[in-house]
């Protein structure tokens, strides 16, 4: 197939819809298809359809500071990228996938969609994410602005699947994870000269407000092993600044960092636990990417995070933004080596089926269906 990926910010390595827009081009590749994606790009590369970015007055700084940009609508450029496609494939609801759909519908092009960007992460930076009605409303614009306009979506969670389908969505939709990629496997790493008499604990995602790494931050005060954890953060955003001044009452500052995919397989092989806080999640790649190296996670048990559904009992959830209650349950862990030594065997099993390969063969699937509905209409 020759295959459009449709998607505003396609190089960022600090969102996750990107990253999944990534491994999901270099996969599909590997399996011969033809992939090239539209989107805002400042130069000419190779299977690059390039937009130029969209600035939002008033909002652009913060836009940046989350590792996102919007692209403009130039109708010859998306023209022609949809001209040259045997389907297109719009990763986001914004203006600029909304126009390459209807030009895909003028030319008879099959177009699916992918919903990975929910309300609560837009209405969180601008410090709504629980104000119900502004969601709600989002909610609605989204479904009737864009994906009822698909007979396909691709939801990477069965909880997002069930959140949409239960607000009136009406296209089929296909739960697939994002999916992880090999290289995240059992992996057991001595600690580096400076983390040996501490006991290690990451999270991996963006430094913004409803991943609630100020959470984690303030359990350090409630758990007995507070002055002997090291945190570390790995992940760029808006509260870097906030985070690292709520950090330097702790006896050991948090670590804040961004790494490449090897570094990254090797502070986990190094770590205790591994602690999930969001307060909302459509997934959470990293997540799974811990556990798959065979971390026991530690979850917060928020309503509107997928996340949840990773852990294999209760004694990996806690109260979601409670750091009391997530203090319990890292010395949970730590008080049981035994415990956590045949949970992190479980755990690293039970990754296998988030293998990115397993995803790729349904999302073919899911083209390939719309691909034949299209010839039928």
């Amino acid at each position: 197939m020759k295959i459009l990926f449709v998607i505003d910010a396609y190089f960022t390595h600090n969102n996750g819809t990107s990253i999944s827009a990534q491994r999901y081009a270099d996969e599909l590749r590997k399996r011969g298809h033809e992939v090239r994606v539209l989107t805002s790009c400042d130069e000419q590369k190779d299977n690059i359809y390039s937009l130029p970015e969209l600035r939002i007055p008033f909002f652009q700084g913060l836009i940046r500071k989350h590792g996102f940009q919007f692209a403009k609508w130039k109708r010859k450029t998306i023209q022609e990228a949809v001209e040259w496609a045997d389907i297109v494939h719009c990763f986001l609801p914004f203006i600029m996938e909304a126009k390459t759909k209807k030009v895909a519908d003028k030319l008879g092009k099959p177009a699916t969609a992918a919903f990975h960007v929910q309300p609560q992460n837009i209405t969180s930076s601008l410090g709504m994410g629980n104000v119900d009605w502004v969601n709600n409303m989002l909610f609605r614009l989204f479904r009737n602005t864009t994906y009822n306009h698909y007979g396909h979506v691709h939801t990477p969670s069965q909880f997002m699947a069930d959140e949409i389908s239960s607000r009136g969505y009406t296209a089929k939709i296909h739960p697939i994870s994002n999916g992880i990629q090999s290289d995240f496997k059992w992996t057991k790493v001595p600690k580096k000269p400076e983390f040996e008499d501490k006991i290690l604990i990451a999270m991996v995602g963006r430094l913004a407000g409803e991943k609630r790494q100020d959470i984690i931050i303030n359990a350090m005060k409630y758990s007995k092993y507070g002055e002997k954890i090291q945190l570390v953060f790995a992940g760029r955003g808006p509260k870097h600044k906030q985070y690292i001044k709520l950090g330097e009452s702790l006896k050991n500052k948090p670590i804040f960092t961004y790494l490449a995919k090897e570094d990254l397989i090797n502070l986990l092989g190094q770590c205790d636990l591994y602690i999930h806080a969001s307060d909302m999640e459509s997934e959470a790649i990293s997540c799974i990417e811990a556990f798959a190296t065979g971390l026991v996670p530690v979850i917060s048990d928020s309503k509107l995070s997928a996340t949840r559904q990773f852990a294999l009992d209760e004694r990996s959830l806690f109260k979601a933004g409670d750091p009391k209650d997530l203090a319990r349950a890292i010395d949970y862990w730590l008080d049981n080596p035994e415990e956590k030594a045949i949970m992190e065997k479980r755990y690293s099993e039970s990754a296998e089926k988030y293998n990115i390969n397993h995803s790729i063969t349904m999302f073919e699937a899911m083209l390939n269906e719309a691909i034949e509905d299209q010839k039928k209409a």
